[in-house]
């Protein structure tokens, strides 16, 4: 099997598929590792879903204008394609697994499923290769760029580059949230009674009979049959970058899930013969590390709408940060017709040359973090970083120094809302 390649990308969510995808587009040779047996990340393992809104409706004429780029949207079309009772936000994770495998091939992407990076190989400010471990077998990979998209930015700390974890003030991160679904609810009458639903729980918990931190119930509906979608379990305090915090958090989780099943059996109409049908691979991580780049994104900077010589991305969705510590959620909505933009250098860890980041581990803050976080605009991001690895191919130069004004003029042609 060959070994070296023109970019590595080590994630295969929507950060790291998308940028494989356009950087095989635009003439790479690419290879994406990915440590689970599927594309789609926080998709496909974490059971998140729907899509958060990722678009903005501008004011006066009433038009939609999307602003998570060309390739998200080609997804979205896609699974309408191969479902049709696919929406702009709800889907099946089942066939958005079908069609990314797909995108990726056509595409030429080479995949690599099952296989975790252990170690960096960096000589200078540049990554030279990786040593990966998949199944039970040793590899060794090299390129000549690479992207992570771990999420965890791990790809990055195994470089040795700066990184943070959670927000600046006492390092905690937004809580983790293991995603589950109910199967035989009878939906019709739950819907009757939904109102009881959150006032009851608010009530069972001042009770101390609900341990769950989280101050309601949220669902979602789902396309089967009887089936309805949480996103309601919450674990605070605990370090999603430590493995034995995670494996504390997964075991807590699934004690919530079990325990919001007991109540909505007992209490809400339509749950008597429901039963847990699945919960999701992995618990979802909001937030964990986030690199150190040449510019760090602010939440200043998304209130003043800031615009930026170098923007690569843009970006809307609110200010939304699960209380670290605890329960309650905050919001800030950004008004229709605004939006901010996200620079290219948020991407580029300090001092590396041949090293992007993309996805929810860019260089921001806590709280500016907790907007560009969602899945649409990481695959933006993924496909801003994809098509400057292609550029950097192209011209001969290394990721830190690509023509950046080509990059913003492909990205235009590909539907980002950049100025």
């Amino acid at each position: 099997m060959k070994q070296h390649y023109d970019l590595i990308v080590v994630g295969g969510g929507f950060a790291g598929t998308c940028a494989a995808i356009e950087a095989a587009r635009g003439g790479a040779d690419v290879l994406l590792v990915e440590k689970y047996n599927c594309l789609g990340g926080a998709t496909a393992n974490c059971l998140v879903m729907p899509f958060m809104r990722y678009w903005s409706v501008m004011p006066g004429t009433g038009e939609k204008k999307n602003l998570a780029g060309g390739l998200f949207l080609e997804i979205v079309e896609g699974l309408k394609t191969l479902d049709p009772k696919s929406t702009a936000t709800l889907f099946d994770e089942e066939i958005l697994k079908l069609l990314l495998n797909r995108m990726c091939l056509e595409s030429g992407v080479k995949l690599l499923f099952d296989t975790t990076v252990v170690e960096v190989c960096r000589e200078g400010n540049r990554i030279t290769g990786l040593e990966a471990l998949g199944k039970s077998k040793r590899l060794s990979l090299t390129a000549d760029a690479f992207i992570d998209a771990t999420g965890d930015a791990e790809l990055s700390m195994l470089a040795g580059c700066e990184c943070r974890v959670g927000r600046e003030s006492d390092g905690l991160c937004q809580p983790m949230t293991l995603c589950f679904r109910m199967s035989n609810v009878d939906k019709d009458l739950f819907a009757q009674n939904r109102a009881m639903l959150n006032p009851l729980y608010k009530e069972f918990k001042e009770k101390g009979l609900i341990k769950n931190p989280r101050e309601d119930v949220l669902l979602f509906g789902n396309f089967n049959k009887g089936v309805l979608h949480f996103n309601t379990t919450r674990v605070v305090k605990l370090d999603p970058t430590d493995p034995f915090a995670v494996t504390q958090a997964e075991i807590e989780a699934r004690e919530q899930v079990f325990e919001i099943w007991r109540f909505l059996r007992e209490n809400i109409p339509g749950f008597a013969e429901s039963r847990v049908q699945s919960t999701a691979l992995q618990i979802g991580i909001r937030e964990s590390r986030k690199i150190l780049g040449e510019y760090t994104l602010t939440v200043e900077d998304l209130k003043s709408l800031a615009r930026f010589e170098d923007a690569i991305a843009t970006a809307n969705y609110d200010i939304d940060i699960h209380n670290p510590a605890g329960a309650g959620t905050s919001h800030y909505y950004f008004p229709d017709g605004d939006w901010y933009e996200i620079p290219y250098r948020c991407l580029i860890p300090k001092d590396m040359e041949n090293l992007l980041v993309a996805g929810r581990c860019i260089s921001s803050t806590h709280e500016a973090q907790a907007s560009y976080r969602i899945m649409p605009y990481c695959a933006e991001l993924g496909q801003a970083a994809g098509v400057a690895a292609a550029v950097a191919k192209r011209k001969g130069s290394s990721l830190r120094d690509v023509d950046v004004c080509e990059v913003r003029t492909l990205l235009r042609e590909r539907g980002f809302a950049i100025s």
